[in-house]
């Protein structure tokens, strides 16, 4: 199994490659060259295999320069029953609302409460072992860009991991305050967490410019070092996303839910597009998916993409009650156009350089008919958000956090502007409690609000009876480490500085 980059058809490189560097020279991303093929057959065996047996299988086909004993490796030492408190690390949960039966799929398990987990347990592993495969005894310098969750999980996985460093930038009011909180308190003798005067999308752009650098990374490079990532841009990001969609499958068949060979749809609160894009890559290997429901808060770049063909970040941006979809460049897109433009880098490339000189591109004709033919866009604001979440636990006494109810949301708009009622996996993506103000704002009358993010927890457990997932508990006494905060071009200067780089 080979990859290649999506702007230059000439780079090739192995799985190792691809995951230590995390992103192509040419600023293009990482794509296999091609996709197992996953019979019914091979689905009847995955059947019988627990959360871990099914990833090992998943990623043995796309990490062919691993070996199956290093593959059992960082499985087994990323989802253990201690990190995600049971055997499974993605269980579906069942709710109804207005008469249908939601399948929720609950990914917000892990050691920091959302499902950027899933893949950042996991990343670490596959890392230490790629660099000992393509650059032994080079120390690895993490950089991530995140709108909330990517930068606490990414912290958390790797933290005090030999040969590597870790350097998180999140916009200052981007975040909730359980998500600054988190990432501020961070342990760890490699990790450095600094807010940017700006918003996510100009953290991301930030950070892609970084590792484009030629001369920064020729400063790295003198160090015994080199750049990688942890942002859904790295292809080890990616791979462990297609696994619980997969997994999901097998557990709705094993529940009785469906029949295998049975289609379903797929839901997703996406703003960089990597979650969603994870299922349409499992459909390719021939997971049953009808339709990929893209659901999108009031920045609303990606529905209107889908509906039109025309991505333009040239729109307000809005500050939201679910912030880790408050992004107008949505990265993953551009390896979605790679593979519906039929591999062609010419093609994407020049969609993606319209993207950054002018803020916008059409896509062809046969891309847009592709695109709608598979996927749905919808949107909701914050308002929608909240009655969403306080009619889910008013008809079932299912909480859920301000993301999740956004897919909720706009899979109930799909229902009832297509009548479609397939059975659907909706991806929840953090737990409620990480966003307590909104989520207790919600079910409540919104009054006599506690002003401590704390005692908010306090009080939508009272509200809710939900338990409080421990690692937010443990968090309520913990003293700030770092406090830093940059504008977005000084970010080069402040990775040379953290790494004591002249």
């Amino acid at each position: 199994m080979l990859y290649n980059s999506t702007q230059n058809a000439a780079e090739v490189v192995s799985a190792a490659q691809a995951i230590a560097q995390g992103i192509s020279k040419d600023g293009g991303l990482f794509v296999p060259q091609e996709f197992p093929k996953y019979s019914a057959e091979t689905f009847n065996e995955l059947l019988k295999l627990d959360y871990k047996g099914r990833a090992k299988k998943v990623f043995a086909d796309f990490l062919s320069d691993f070996t199956e004993e290093e593959i059992n490796d960082c499985v087994e030492n990323a989802y253990t029953k201690e990190k995600f408190g049971s055997d499974n690390p993605a269980p579906l949960a069942y709710a109804k609302l207005n008469g249908r039966e939601l399948n929720i799929l609950e990914l917000w398990h892990g050691p920091t409460c959302a499902f950027k987990d899933m893949a950042l347990q996991i990343l670490p592993h596959f890392l230490t072992k790629s660099l000992k495969k393509t650059y032994d005894g080079k120390d690895a310098v993490i950089l991530v860009a995140t709108s909330g969750d990517t930068g606490k999980a990414a912290l958390e996985g790797f933290k005090d991991v030999d040969h590597t460093k870790i350097i998180v930038f999140y916009p200052v009011d981007g975040v909730s305050p359980m998500q600054k909180h988190q990432m501020n308190t961070q342990e760890g003798n490699n990790v450095t967490v600094c807010a940017i005067k700006g918003n996510f999308d100009d953290a991301q752009t930030g950070v892609k410019k970084i590792f484009t650098t030629p001369e920064i990374s020729a400063k790295l490079e003198a160090n015994n070092m080199l750049f990688s990532s942890a942002n859904s841009i790295n292809w080890g990001r990616l791979l462990p996303q297609i696994v619980y969609y997969i997994s999901a499958y097998c557990d709705l068949v094993n529940a009785g839910k469906i029949a295998m060979g049975d289609k379903i749809n797929v839901v997703v609160p996406t703003g960089n597009f990597g979650n969603i894009l994870a299922s349409y890559y499992a459909s390719i290997m021939g997971l049953p998916i009808n339709k990929f429901i893209c659901a999108s808060n009031s920045n609303n770049v990606l529905s209107d993409f889908i509906k039109t063909g025309v991505y333009d970040k040239n729109r307000h941006f809005y500050t939201t009650i679910s912030p880790s979809m408050d992004i107008l460049v949505s990265s993953n897109l551009e390896r979605l156009l790679y593979k519906l433009s039929g591999n062609n880098a010419d093609t994407t490339k020049e969609l993606m350089t319209a993207l950054k000189t002018v803020g916008k591109y059409e896509v062809s004709d046969e891309i847009k008919a592709e695109i709608t033919s598979k996927f749905f866009g919808g949107f909701c604001n914050d308002e929608q958000t909240k009655a969403t979440i306080k009619a889910l636990f008013d008809t079932d006494n299912y909480l859920c956090d301000t993301h999740t109810a956004v897919a909720v949301n706009v899979y109930e708009q799909y229902v009832e502007q297509t009548g479609d009622t397939t059975p659907s996996v909706i991806a929840s993506t953090a737990s409620p409690y990480k966003f307590s103000k909104a989520v207790l704002e919600a079910v409540s009358d919104g009054t006599n609000l506690p002003e401590n993010e704390f005692d908010m927890v306090e009080k939508l457990f009272e509200v809710s009876n939900a338990p409080v997932p421990a690692p937010l508990a443990a968090l309520k006494d913990k003293k700030a480490r770092f406090s830093d905060v940059t504008e977005v071009n000084s970010m080069p200067q402040y990775v040379l500085d953290a790494l004591n780089i002249k």
